[in-house]
């Protein structure tokens, strides 16, 4: 039978120590590389809460596309190889959400509900950037419907996408107008399907964006409610996050995208770069004419703000009290832990833009601007969005 033995090398302890010293040192230095290389990452997933007509991966409204379509993110990192990967889901909000949860996203932008839910529902994300406030709502109904008001809508068909923040804000008109989304026969659709389903009149009546502009025009539906007659009163507000372990793990990468995007929200607000804006939103497939129809009297730099104001702020606190009453969302949410400043803050301290939006109050009227915070600071969501509570009291 073979026998195992210990056998005692010649060299000492000493000796061997100091040929391999060398080599640990060696790979001392290889564990540093890696771990700076680590530090910066391969590519950036951004998930986009809307889809273009047809499916298009362009959107309209939002900063996002300017971004996107001038591809300013990709030159940002262009010279650390990091590659940006853009996700536009036709499921919206919801889409989104399951991408987070699923590992796929790092960034996203979305309207308040889905945001809220997700939060609620345990996701690690933070909001790091406003972008859009007040937005739109339509209306429409078949030609020969009678319905001409919110309030003759009782008992009918209409289509509704459930899950994103255009059902909160319906939710909101509806309780103006002394009704309920129960008192409605409720088709869940997203925006293309109900402008199809309205447009071949198989459904009388549709809550949607703009892209019910086009079947206006065609003379296949008449629009009886736009967020126009009161200044968005009812709509979403909006912003971006970014995953909590992306954060941690990458706060430079973070502020650069934070950075890059309020740059992109003041060139928004340029008014000579008006009409390339559009040019950029009509990618989306949806007529130039109806950007133009909805934007040309609304301001761009109070619409688009990418601040986290008092305003903002609770406007999402508003979303989650009527969310709550509504039956839309369950769970409670942390706002001083949500919202995050800091990135916002450093961004617009080196692009020199500390004053150049006004922020607004709790009831939308302007204020004096936000204090610079020292570096790091985070908001507090307590002490600074203490406002009315309820769609009646939205500006």
């Amino acid at each position: 039978m073979a026998e195992w033995k210990t056998v005692e090398h010649p060299m000492s302890t000493a000796a061997l120590t100091k040929l391999l010293l060398p080599w640990i040192a060696c790979l001392v230095w290889v564990g540093g590389f890696e771990a700076a290389v680590a530090a910066v990452p391969t590519e950036i997933n951004f998930g986009v809460a809307s889809v273009g007509l047809g499916g298009r991966p362009f959107v309209g409204g939002s900063v996002v596309s300017v971004v996107h379509v001038k591809g300013w993110l990709e030159e940002e990192f262009k010279d650390q190889g990091i590659k940006i990967n853009w996700h536009f889901f036709k499921t919206a909000g919801p889409g989104v959400n399951e991408a987070y949860s699923n590992g796929v996203l790092d960034f996203a932008w979305q309207g308040d509900l889905p945001q809220l839910i997700g939060r609620a529902s345990g996701l690690k994300v933070k909001y790091i950037l406003g972008a859009g406030r007040r937005q739109y709502i339509y209306l429409a109904a078949k030609p020969n419907s009678s319905a001409a008001r919110i309030e003759d809508i009782k008992g009918r068909s209409v289509a509704i996408h459930k899950g994103t923040c255009l059902q909160l804000s319906i939710a909101r008109l509806l309780a103006a107008h002394g009704l309920r989304e129960r008192d409605l026969k409720v088709y869940n659709m997203d925006g293309l399907a109900a402008a199809s389903a309205l447009g071949s009149g198989d459904l009388e009546l549709a809550f949607g964006a703009f892209n019910l502009l086009a079947l206006r025009d065609q003379g296949l539906a008449k629009v009886i409610y736009s967020g126009a007659e009161d200044d968005g009163r009812y709509g979403c507000s909006g912003g971006f996050t970014v995953t909590e372990d992306f954060l941690a793990r990458y706060p430079d990468i973070t502020r650069r995208v934070v950075k890059t995007i309020v740059k992109a929200a003041r060139w928004s607000a340029d008014p000579a770069n008006r009409g390339e804006l559009y040019a950029i939103w009509a990618k989306s497939g949806f007529p130039l004419e109806h950007f133009k129809e909805e934007w040309d009297s609304q301001d761009l730099k109070r619409k688009l703000s990418p601040l986290i104001d008092d305003f903002q702020i609770n406007r999402y606190r508003v979303a989650l009290e009527d969310a709550r009453k509504f039956g839309l969302v369950r769970g409670k949410v942390d706002f001083d832990r949500y919202f995050d400043r800091s990135y916002l803050e450093a961004a617009l301290t080196e692009l020199g833009l500390q004053d150049f939006w006004i922020p607004e109050d709790a009831e939308g009227k302007p204020q004096s601007p936000i204090p610079h915070p020292e570096s790091g600071a985070r908001i507090s969501a307590v002490s600074n969005a203490r406002g009315p509570q309820g769609p009646e009291h939205a500006p």
